[in-house]
């Protein structure tokens, strides 16, 4: 895969959905809730008034209804804004 974001934009790979609840019941695929947070693939540069705060390999908690849904290379990724990425996990 070979894409580079353009401005302040930041592609992100959504992170899998846990499995089963805390009291180990197992979910079918249907019940499981999409998770928010994701791993970052690419970043964008930057523009004047937005400094890129957010780098490849970072795992970030993102606005629910953020972003543009794309498939690449059979794999689902979300192009969003850096304003879109609530925060950074450590």
């Amino acid at each position: 895969m070979n894409i580079k974001p353009l401005g302040d934009r930041v592609l992100i790979k959504r992170l899998e959905a846990e499995e089963k609840t805390k009291s180990g019941i197992v979910l079918p695929g249907a019940a499981k809730e999409q998770p928010q947070m994701a791993e970052v693939l690419a970043v964008g540069p930057g523009t004047d008034e937005v400094k890129m705060e957010v780098k490849k390999g970072d795992q970030v908690i993102f606005s629910k209804y953020a972003g543009t849904e794309v498939k690449l290379d059979g794999e689902d990724l979300i192009l969003v804004s850096q304003k879109d990425i609530l925060a950074v996990v450590k």
